[in-house]
């Protein structure tokens, strides 16, 4: 399975109302239509905050994240090629300004357990350091740092969206890293704004960010809430 994020800036002089109603009422049952889809969630940027946070924070600024998942990429090379994708990427000039495009594999560390009460959702966009390889970066991420945050007590749920392909402009043809510059996504659900302030003062969270600072350039997080289309 594999998760085909898209980044989204709104249209200039577009609300932020006008912009979620056009993304969830016309967008999103277009791209709901796409063959081969499993799942296909809309991500709203409610805050972009640098909340908890020491690191440098990058220059995206975004106002939602799409994430479609599929069996492969040749699922979704398929999803592509379809008329039914034509149809969605007609659409997008009606209420997007920019659009980058990213593959990533999902790694599930801290195992998703909300409950039946409210809960926050926080996104991270990763940028590793210059002189970290892509193979450095996936080994200090995906084991090294899993291993600290999985030890974080009153996480909800902590996923990792590994970076495998990214795209900008073409939808097929693979771009630079320079158009793209990030590797990974994190998934952070929290019960609330107040348990996370607490758990970022704590010890083990402050030697995590510690470790960050061997492999990460930027963090870049927003608060969103989230909508399954699919």
């Amino acid at each position: 399975m594999i998760s085909r994020f898209g980044l989204l800036k709104r249209k200039a002089g577009m609300t932020t109302s006008s912009f979620n109603e056009h993304w969830k009422n016309s967008h999103g049952p277009l791209a709901a239509q796409f063959p081969g889809l499993r799942k296909y969630d809309q991500h709203r940027v409610t805050n972009k905050e640098h909340f908890g946070i020491d690191h440098t924070r990058g220059t995206w600024d975004l106002d939602g994240f799409s994430e479609l998942q599929f069996d492969s990429m040749e699922a979704m090379h398929e999803a592509i090629d379809s008329s039914a994708f034509l149809s969605a990427q007609s659409d997008e000039d009606a209420f997007l300004d920019d659009l980058h495009l990213v593959v990533c594999e999902k790694h599930r560390v801290v195992p998703l357990n909300l409950g039946d009460q409210p809960y926050i959702k926080r996104m991270t966009l990763l940028k590793r350091l210059p002189g970290v390889s892509p193979e450095e970066f996936r080994h200090e991420w995906l084991v090294k740092h899993a291993e600290w945050v999985s030890q974080w007590p009153n996480v909800l749920g902590y996923t990792q969206n590994l970076v495998i392909d990214r795209y900008y402009n073409s939808r097929s043809d693979s771009a630079d890293y320079d158009d793209v510059p990030f590797d990974g996504i994190v998934e952070f659900w929290f019960r609330n704004k107040e348990e996370a302030a607490e758990l970022y003062t704590s010890d083990i969270v402050m030697r995590t960010q510690q470790h960050a600072l061997e492999f990460l350039d930027e963090i870049t997080p927003f608060f969103v809430e989230t909508s399954s289309v699919v």
